[in-house]
This record gives structure tokens, C-alpha cells and sequence, in this order.
């Protein structure tokens, strides 16, 4: 499909981002950090969690008090291979940055490390952790929970949030094995971006309390935020497509993401008090790093792993396809074709960049959609 938005230069974006962090009261180094996180969901084609989520996500959080811009990352326990971390309702990329950097240190001298943080807020895509790891020459895992927004399997309640459960994997090509995405079908970002488009989310993959499946994304959205409405778990409705394999998916994220470090689940993530009054968001996630210097080395694992996607991509494919692809491929794609045009800016967004330019007075900047 040919793209018909605007595109944004990426150190444009990014130092603007960086300087309306900074105005709301973000550490510059910190808003370095947030900014590129978001901007790498973009570089790989996931606009559910770059751009579009800037605003709404993070800089009407820390309006409203539900994330607090300065970042107290306190490690309250430590081992040679583990570590549980603090992050006071700060920025959960700060406090994850800082989480990654520790387990890889760890796992260069102990083969593997693992880390969780609780009192956390949304930290992006979990695939920039994973890939940290792998930039490093190793792999990585990592999870998160999330407000709840996804029933149970013959549920209709939303009791779980979206959470993502990410590997990263050296090989030997161009680009790693990245599998990062959500335990149901479709995530809360994807719906707001279908929203942003005018576009229905496909059915099948949001119930009502009736156990019925709903398209109209505007509503969807609306629903959800009265817990009139549900996510589906991967496999969606009952157990006839598998749906309890998602479910039980979720539902080990949300075990990892709370029960190690102790923090808070499901319904208590909400972000709201009993009276419907916005409180601190209490998320947590989890790491994980392994060394494969400390098994057959990483030349052996970057070898293997390479060979066998060039296999699963060279197999037989079905004649109305035009290919097979592996997973973090479509990503590298995406990065190829933008990484000399820029970010694409839907006209929702254009208005939202405008208005926190004239609203913060950075006037040194102006977009090529004005």
C-alpha cells in the first residue's frame, strides 16, 4: 500500500520529543531515552506504541499525576544474577533502560540474568529490551502486565492486561529473530490507531459482556473504558480455536510480571480508584538474559538460528502467498524503506504535535506538513 502521510525527520521528531519531555518535567537524559524508545516502535512499522502513544500515553499521564516524570529507578535487592528494582511510578523505560544494562553486565560473567520491576508504568515495546540483549550478543525475554483489558477464556470481563511476551535472538543475517507481541489478538494501541484511521477492528477479536464479538473501534474504545468490553486472548472466543493457549499465555505474563517482584495484578492495575478517580498505574515486567557464549558459543548460535529461518523462509509456500517471513523480518523491512524518509504522521497527530509546540512555546520548530 502506498503511504500518503507526511513523513518526519527522525532527528526532528526525536529532538522535539526530547525537548517536550523535558518541559513536562522529564530529566534530559531520561527523555533521550523515552524518546528513542518510542521512535524505534516507529523505525519497525509498530505505530501502535510510537508516535501515536507520545501524547496520550505518557504526556496526559504525567498531566494528570498517573506517572510522575522524575524516575527514582532503587534497586531493593540484588544477587550476582537477579535483581529486583523500584521504579517509584516514574518512567517505566528509565527504570527498564538501567534493568537491561544491569542483567547484561550480569550475564557477561554469569551466563544468565534475570530482573523485575514493580511500581512501574508503560515501558514501550518490550522488543527495544529484547533487542538490547541481542545487540549485545545475546538473547533476550521479556514481559509486562498491563491495565486489564482481556477476558479469560468464556469470560467476558477484563481481567488481564495485553502482555506481551518478547524474545530476541542473535543470527547471522542482517537482522535478529525479534517475536514481539501481545498474548491477544490485537493490542489497546492497535484499536486507538484503527480509531485515528476511521477503520473497523476485525472481528473476532473484542467481546461485549453479552459474549458477543464488536468492530466499531470508536465504541470499542469507549466500552473498554467502562469495562464493558473485553480482548480476546490469541485463539480468541472458547477453547474451538485454541483460545486457551492464549489465555494461558496471559496469564504466565502476568504471573512473572507480578508474583516476582511482589507487586500489585489484574483488576488493581486499573488506574483508577473505587470513586473512578485516576490513581498510579503499579505495573510490572520481567526480564530475562542468557549468555550463549556460556553454551556452544555465539558464532554456533548465530549460525544455527540464522539456518533455521532461512529454512522456515525457504520451505514450500502457499500458492496465494507471495512469501514466507520470519519474525523481526517485516520490522527490518519497515526499517529500510523509512530510515531515509522519516516518521509518517497521520493528520491526528500532525494537530497534536502543533498544539504541544504553540502550547510549550518551542518555536524553533516546524513541521513539513505546516
Amino acid at each position: 500500500m502506498t503511504e500518503t502521510r507526511p513523513y518526519v525527520d527522525w532527528d526532528l521528531m526525536n529532538n522535539f520529543m526530547i525537548d517536550v519531555f523535558v518541559k513536562y518535567g522529564v530529566p534530559e537524559e531520561d527523555a533521550r531515552i523515552c524518546a528513542d524508545v518510542l521512535l524505534e516502535s516507529d523505525r519497525r512499522g509498530i505505530e501502535s506504541h510510537g508516535c501515536n502513544r507520545f501524547k496520550p500515553i505518557y504526556l496526559d499521564r504525567i498531566k494528570n499525576g498517573t506517572l510522575l516524570p522524575k524516575t527514582e529507578v532503587e534497586i531493593v535487592k540484588e544477587t550476582p544474577t537477579t535483581v529486583v528494582i523500584d521504579a517509584h511510578d516514574g518512567m517505566g523505560m528509565v527504570a527498564s533502560y538501567k534493568m537491561m544494562e544491569m542483567l547484561i553486565e550480569k550475564a557477561k560473567v554469569y551466563g544468565m540474568a534475570g530482573g523485575t520491576i514493580y511500581n512501574s508504568t508503560h515501558y514501550g515495546i518490550a522488543g527495544y529490551w529484547t533487542t538490547m540483549a541481542e545487540k549485545a550478543g545475546m538473547i533476550g525475554i521479556s514481559g509486562t502486565n498491563a491495565r486489564p483489558s482481556v477476558a479469560p477464556t468464556f469470560g467476558v470481563e477484563p481481567m488481564m492486561g495485553t502482555n506481551p511476551l518478547t524474545f530476541t535472538m542473535p543470527t547471522d543475517e542482517e537482522f535478529p529473530f525479534n517475536f514481539d507481541c501481545a498474548t491477544c489478538i490485537v493490542q489497546n494501541g492497535k484499536i486507538e490507531f484503527y480509531e485515528r484511521q476511521g477503520k473497523p477492528t476485525p472481528e473476532g477479536c473484542v467481546v461485549n459482556r453479552q459474549g458477543e464479538t464488536m468492530t466499531e473501534s470508536g465504541k470499542i474504545l469507549k466500552d473498554m473504558r467502562q469495562g464493558n468490553a473485553a480482548l480476546l486472548p490469541l485463539g480468541g472466543i472458547g477453547e474451538d480455536t485454541a483460545g486457551y493457549k492464549g489465555y494461558g499465555f496471559t496469564t504466565i505474563v502476568e504471573i512473572l510480571s507480578s508474583a516476582l517482584a511482589g507487586g500489585p495484578n489484574t483488576r488493581d492495575l486499573g488506574g483508577v480508584d473505587e470513586n473512578g478517580n485516576p490513581k498510579m498505574y503499579k505495573l510490572g515486567h520481567f526480564f530475562f538474559v542468557i549468555n550463549p557464549e556460556f553454551f556452544m558459543g555465539l558464532d554456533t548460535f548465530k549460525a544455527s538460528s540464522g539456518d533455521i529461518l532461512r529454512k522456515l523462509r525457504n520451505s514450500e509456500k502457499s500458492p496465494k502467498a507471495d512469501r514466507i517471513y520470519t519474525a523481526g523480518e517485516k520490522e527490518y523491512e519497515a526499517w529500510l524503506d523509512r530510515k531515509d524518509k522519516g516518521v509518517p504522521v497521520g493528520e491526528s497527530i500532525q494537530r497534536e504535535l502543533i498544539e504541544l509546540r504553540d502550547e510549550l512555546g518551542l518555536t524553533q520548530y516546524r513541521f513539513p506538513f505546516e
